[in-house]
């Protein structure tokens, strides 16, 4: 049966449990009784789906409370163990998988590095395959019970509807690589279990938008600085989040090469590959040699000649080469202040959290030297507060949102490209 706007019993159901379980999942445990202001419905809605959640084992009771006068509430909250999902970091120096239960905690990880082969696509393809086949033996858990793998890449995302997900990464040399088409011929999951595939920038700004430093924004950026650097974007008229290629920015006319093959970007000079590189040709080195490290290493022996623990001569190259990436990234967020007049700023990334404390405070001076006054005056900027495995955590999310857009059912059986509803689930959730 079809009602006048089109929505269907089925449509209605499935938005009143969604209703349900977001509430559930975001302010629980909840009583019935505050259910009902909660999401809108009635009593008796709300006796009705919560039945339905429990019978389908989704929801489970969590205590009791005093009520006035009457007999104690029963508390509900979502039963961790109902779901899982895979989340996926393609980073710049690993691949980072780990499984989560349904309320995001941790059951098990698995890493990669990344050396010389790095962006080599059946490196990248291997290693995911291999990384979820041992996070889901470490917990024992049945591939066929995943809600899905959500995976955060490097590039743009194109989802098509004969090869899945592929992506453009000028970057690392991917040229239109049909990703989830090649996961898919080796996958060690079901052909039910989908895949979710998005921009790794979106996925962190995601998880911070969601459960860390970006709660409660509507207009925010939040900037992942690692190799390279990129950002997400999120307004009202974007609340779902849009990756921004931000590194590639022109900066400087003529300037130096970026790994995209073009001049001047802001990738170039912010970057902490470009970082690295820049000490290196002004002659900074330290005892474990840069050059023979992968990056993650080679910053903080960077980090430790800037600022000697032992309270020595700290290293004036290293300094240098700071302070002027300091500069250039504050121009970069001056461009987004600017651009978009955002309330928040958060940097995350691998780099971004190595450098920290200590780094933060040139960057915002810069970034607010640079900016007009008014939009510069209204905004913050700040660290994220989910640390290194916000990536993954943000790529788990995109299962868990299509999850709830469907009113806690299962994906249809269909091995093809996920449908629009976790797209649809990130724009309207906005904590």
């Amino acid at each position: 049966m079809t009602g006048r706007n089109g929505r269907t019993v089925r449509d209605l159901r499935r938005a009143n449990r969604t209703a349900v379980l977001e509430r559930l999942y975001f302010e629980g445990p909840l009583s019935r009784f505050e259910l009902g202001p909660a999401t809108g419905l009635s009593s008796g809605s709300v006796s009705n789906v919560v039945a339905d959640l429990v019978a389908d084992g989704l929801v489970e009771e969590a205590g009791s409370v005093d009520s006035d006068g009457g007999r104690p509430r029963t508390l509900l909250r979502v039963a961790p163990a109902s779901g899982h999902m895979i989340g996926v970091d393609v980073g710049e120096t690993r691949v980072r998988v780990e499984l989560f239960d349904l309320t995001l905690t941790e059951l098990a990880r698995a890493q990669r590095p990344l050396e010389q082969q790095r962006y080599d696509v059946e490196v990248i393809v291997d290693h995911i395959r291999s990384g979820v086949a041992e996070v889901l033996a470490g917990a024992g858990l049945d591939p066929g019970r995943l809600l899905g793998v959500g995976i955060g890449v490097p590039g743009i995302v194109e989802h098509t509807p004969d090869r899945g997900a592929v992506v453009h990464g000028q970057t690392i040399g991917w040229d239109a690589i049909p990703l989830e088409s090649l996961l898919r011929a080796r996958s060690p999951l079901p052909g039910t279990v989908p895949y979710f595939i998005d921009n790794g920038a979106r996925t962190l700004g995601q998880a911070e938008m969601w459960f860390g430093a970006g709660r409660g924004a509507r207009n925010a950026l939040v900037v992942l600085f690692g190799s390279g650097v990129g950002a997400c974007l999120v307004t009202p008229e974007v609340e779902h989040g849009r990756a921004v290629e931000w590194g590639h920015l022109t900066v400087r006319v003529r300037g130096r090469r970026c790994r995209c093959g073009a001049l001047g970007c802001l990738e170039a000079y912010a970057g902490a590959e470009s970082l690295l590189a820049r000490w290196r040709e002004e002659g900074g080195r330290a005892p474990e040699n840069p050059e023979d490290a992968d990056e993650e290493t080679a910053l903080t022996a960077m980090l430790a000649a800037a600022y000697p623990a032992d309270d020595g001569a700290p290293d004036p190259v290293a300094l240098a080469v700071l302070e002027e990436t300091a500069e250039y990234l504050g121009a970069g967020l001056s461009d987004l202040i600017n651009l978009f007049q955002p309330e928040r700023i958060l940097v995350g990334g691998w780099a971004g959290l190595q450098l920290g404390s200590r780094f933060l405070p040139s960057v915002r001076r810069h970034a607010l030297s640079y900016a007009l006054r008014h939009p510069a005056g209204k905004v913050t900027i700040e660290l994220g507060r989910l640390g290194p495995d916000a990536v993954t955590v943000g790529a788990a999310i995109l299962p868990l949102a299509d999850f709830f857009a469907r009113g806690g059912r299962r994906p249809d059986p269909d091995p093809q490209s996920p449908p629009p509803a976790w797209r649809a689930a990130l724009r309207e959730r906005t904590p």
